[in-house]
């Protein structure tokens, strides 16, 4: 009898322990889960607030916009005119800094003969409000809104433009509204496959699959040029390559590598925005290309 209860006890004993450990390693994922997700902003967004330079720096006249978003977010922004420009180019801009490190891309399409309004997102620059996902989504609606409502530009004389993290928040913006062109430069694509954790399981663990430019290019129809060159990284360009063969319209891909050559890779580069550009808004006679 005495025996029989030991080993009642026993068994007892090792399911508490099993249990136990099983508690502990649920809410240690848990606690692990959350925390990801709670950081991921802090990875994703990278904003600074002080404004390094302005286009009068590169003596380029502009114009600060201050605009708000369907949440209530006042967000800064330049445009950029050019003289008599062929077509307008919304810039969202990469995850790290603000619109103020962007002014050799804003003088290269200002060389373009394009207008250029560039918008910061939620905590970026002298932007308003935290950086995120979903505000992001608000933001670049807010842009496009205001060039085609305010500024009274129609949509098929707009080029959207998005670098990195740009690109991602480009083509999520195509799921609403249709620009005449898109430009996509170095273009990641998805949020889970920029991470460190397995594609099965990424989504998951970041609470969505970001940012899937692949499923998005799928149903995209816009003329889109992509631009990245492999000494961005392997990875990189392998991800921009699945996003271009996924694209179901018309597209091209430019690769500007040239090597041990900088000055050739950045001809090459303003030399395929042109081509581009020419193809759906005519011929700029006076474009500067100069070697950097």
């Amino acid at each position: 009898m005495s025996l029989t209860k030991n080993s009642a006890n026993k068994k007892k004993s090792i399911i508490f322990r099993v249990c136990c450990r099983l508690a502990f390693i649920f809410f240690l994922f848990l606690a692990l889960l959350i925390g990801i997700r709670l950081l991921l902003p802090f990875v994703v967004f990278l904003p600074t607030s002080q404004l390094i330079h302005t286009p009068a720096d590169i003596n380029l006249p502009y114009e600060d916009v201050f605009l708000t978003t369907s949440d209530g977010v006042r967000l800064h922004g330049w445009y950029v005119p050019a003289q008599n420009p062929r077509a307008t180019l919304l810039f969202f801009h990469w995850n790290a800094g603000n619109i103020s490190h962007q002014l050799a891309s804003i003088e290269i399409f200002h060389n373009l003969r394009l207008s250029v309004f560039i918008i910061g997102y939620r905590g970026y620059g002298q932007s308003e409000g935290t950086p995120s996902i979903d505000g992001t989504k608000l933001d670049a609606l807010a842009a496009w809104q205001w060039l085609t409502e305010y500024k009274g530009i129609p949509a098929e004389q707009i080029v959207m433009y998005g670098r990195s993290l740009g690109g991602a928040i480009a083509m999520e913006l195509t799921r609403s509204v249709t620009p005449r062109v898109l430009i996509l430069e170095t273009k990641f694509a998805s949020l889970a496959a920029m991470s460190p954790f397995p594609q099965f399981i990424a989504p998951f663990l970041l609470g969505g699959d970001f940012w899937n430019s692949v499923e998005t290019a799928a149903n995209l129809t816009v003329p889109t040029l992509i631009i990245h060159s492999p000494h961005d990284g392997h990875a990189m360009y392998k991800q921009s390559r699945r996003v271009y063969e996924a694209l179901a319209g018309e597209k091209y891909f430019l690769d500007p590598r040239a090597e041990h050559h900088s000055g050739r890779s950045f001809r090459i580069y303003v030399e395929g925005l042109d081509s581009f550009l020419t193809r759906h808004f005519g011929d700029c006679k006076d474009v500067v290309v100069q070697s950097q």
